[in-house]
């Protein structure tokens, strides 16, 4: 068996995580066992006592003035940090508090033996200890007090330098944290009373080591609103109730006092929460300002670092928040619908990789009735299905002429819509679609690879695409129009995606459910198109191992289909950057995972790196284990019997030799 690049110092935190724990019930054990003499009596005690610290820390949670003192008596959940690399000066000492405490209990038992004293002199010390331990745990929890270990070899458990710049920017001044939560919200239970502890470690320890000046609030209320939320309240049950009767009921079902959260007009006087459709919600104020950020639906919940940090920035730096506007009233595509079409990758709150939840600002604009505003970052204008007026597409050539950024995406028999608005870049999408023979799929479904400029666009967002990186990505396309160059260009033009040879450019109707498609160069159809000139330093294909069509030595050939191509010059004192996409499903809910996983770094450049904020780490180096099928069998061998079996003859010669004695 053999483990490359082994992570010490998480090995390290984690065991000593199990000594101290191991200690602390040795001590609890030798305590019960001074009680009695009776060996049976001491076990049972000490895992009565043992098991009650292990779960006290989930037990009467939603009363105030006992939740604090039973989470800081939580035995168990003191070690989860150090198994996972994380070592805190307050776990340690309450550690050190609790084995002492119990140490002490029993010197001052096995002292009380001996010595006459009264019993209220004896219960003193025992409180004293008592007194002793509490104060030493509550002083050293304080966060202004704590100290921190990060052991793992990335510094998981810390912040991103990037995150604690943003931090130390805020300086002495305070941050107020309000959390609001609906009593009729999916996600209600996180933010009830009894799981608040729980709330403030997986949320904000990790910040609260870096700012320890952080006001927490609580609000609760009830609301209901059938146009943003997704929970069926009227149904035949409640029909003919009104919401307060019917919260009312919901309140006794569930043993809620329902007193405590406030009526929908109650809170309608303090903040209006229907933009964030009445979801658990946390609102951060800092110097006046104030930003939501948002839960989701999935295991996590709470808000991840990437997101957190965006909002710091969005507090610290309003002038800096970035604005995409897409355009409408040619039946684009838009980020705030569903379906198919619908973009929610940028626009969904309910999505934790949405740009909305990533530090963007998202508008639309209707170029035939308004102008562009003046904060607009990004332009977007994807898949127009009826042509654009001769309004639309001049303020779309001022807004380019002026060094404007701009993210425009094409479908394949739609390229007269698009090709008099991007003739301005000296290019075109051609007539036809790509189409690819595969008797697995449809032929318009293609394969593009990226090139290495891509990679650099990925690694490097803040830099134009000069970098050449490799990266093994692919994106799935439905459908997708080629782009080729139709005139000179004072911008420099850089391939990102090609679909590889064995495609051509279609023409005419495709028929897709019945005889294989072939090339009919009599109808037109094309094997190859015009290239583009590339850099002095042109990026290379990205080898398709998996792809028959590829040369052995990983490059593509020339003939191969460009489906994004960006754009970069610098003008007006400005770096402008363009990108163009002959397929605008790529980026849809249709192709959601991949879509997730390479649409910010687009966005992201466009917005020349400033956001989403870049907050990553490398992979960890210990992620391969070796073992063969036989050392696998010996290991099973090891730990299923000869260990246990090793204690229990161990405990039984033990027992035989006491007896004897």
């Amino acid at each position: 068996m053999n483990m490359i690049n082994i992570d010490y110092g998480m090995l390290f935190s984690a065991a000593l995580g199990f000594f101290l724990l191991t200690c602390a019930y040795a001590a609890i054990g030798a305590y019960l066992s001074s009680l009695t003499t009776w060996q049976i009596i001491s076990a049972l005690g000490s895992f009565l006592v043992i098991g009650l610290l292990t779960v006290i820390g989930g037990l009467w949670q939603q009363y105030d003035f006992v939740r604090d003192l039973t989470y800081f008596l939580f035995l168990s959940g003191r070690i989860e940090k150090m198994l996972a690399g994380l070592i805190t000066s307050k776990d340690l000492i309450y550690f050190l508090a609790v084995i002492s405490m119990f140490l002490l209990f029993t010197m001052l038992k096995l002292r009380g033996a001996r010595e006459l004293k009264p019993w209220y002199v004896k219960a003193a010390r025992y409180a004293g200890v008592v007194a002793i331990t509490l104060l030493t745990g509550y002083i050293s929890s304080r966060p202004a007090l704590t100290l921190y270990w990060d052991t793992t070899q990335q510094k998981v458990n810390t912040l991103h330098a990037n995150t604690q710049q943003l931090i130390h920017e805020m300086k002495d001044e305070p941050l107020e944290v309000t959390l609001y939560t609906n009593f009729l919200g999916n996600e209600r239970e996180a933010g009830m009373p009894k799981n608040r502890n729980a709330y403030l470690s997986r949320c904000w320890d990790k910040y609260l080591r870096f700012k320890t000046n952080i006001k927490f609030n609580y609000e609760y209320y009830y609301n209901y609103d059938s146009t943003v939320m997704k929970t069926k309240l009227y149904t035949y049950v409640n029909r003919g109730k009104t919401l307060e009767q019917i919260v009312n009921k919901m309140s006794q079902d569930q043993e809620i006092d329902i007193s405590k959260f406030q009526k929908p007009a109650e809170m309608a006087k303090k903040i209006d929460l229907k933009p964030e459709h009445y979801r658990l919600v946390l609102q951060l104020k800092y110097k006046g300002r104030t930003e939501f950020v948002r839960t989701f639906d999935d295991k996590e919940i709470w808000p991840n670092e990437e997101g957190m940090a965006a909002v710091f920035k969005r507090l610290l730096h309003p002038e800096e928040i970035p604005l995409i506007q897409f355009t409408t009233g040619h039946y684009e595509r838009s980020y705030d619908k569903g379906g198919e079409r619908g973009y929610s990758i940028v626009g969904s709150k309910r999505s934790r990789g949405a740009l909305v939840n990533r530090g963007f600002d998202l508008d639309t604009v209707s170029l035939d009735n308004r102008d562009i505003s003046p904060r607009t970052s990004i332009l977007v204008l994807a898949d127009p299905k009826s042509e654009l007026s001769e309004t639309a597409r001049e303020k779309i050539r001022n807004y380019i002429a002026k060094g404007g950024c701009m993210f425009m995406l094409g479908e394949p028999g739609k390229q007269q819509m698009m090709n008099p608005v991007i003739s301005q870049l000296g290019v075109q999408l051609a007539e036809g679609t790509i189409v690819r023979a595969n008797r697995h799929e449809i032929p318009t479904l293609v394969f593009s690879n990226a090139q290495a400029a891509f990679g650099g666009l990925v690694n490097h967002p803040e830099k134009p695409v000069t970098a050449s990186i490799s990266l093994d990505a692919q994106l799935v396309m439905d459908a997708a129009a080629a782009i080729v160059p139709s005139d000179t260009s004072n911008f420099t033009v850089t391939p990102l995606f090609k679909v590889s040879r064995g495609a051509w450019l279609k023409q005419g109707i495709i028929v897709t459910d019945s005889a294989n498609v072939v090339f009919d160069e009599k109808g037109g159809d094309r094997s190859k198109v015009p290239s583009f000139m590339l850099p002095a330093h042109p990026a290379e294909d990205v080898y398709d191992k998996n792809d028959p069509h590829e040369h052995e030595d990983g490059h593509q050939s020339d003939s191969g289909f460009s489906t994004i191509v960006a754009f970069q010059r610098d003008i007006n004192n400005k770096d402008q950057r363009i990108l163009l996409a002959g397929d605008a499903d790529f980026l849809s809910n249709k192709r959601s995972m991949q879509a997730s996983r390479w649409g910010p770094h687009f966005f992201s450049w466009l917005d020349h790196g400033d956001y989403p904020l870049r907050v990553g780490r490398p992979a960890p180096p210990d992620n391969l284990l070796t073992i063969t099928g036989k050392t696998a069998r010996m290991i099973n061998i090891i730990y299923v019997y000869v260990l246990p079996g090793a204690v229990l003859l161990f405990a039984t010669i033990l027992l035989i030799r006491r007896k004897r004695k």
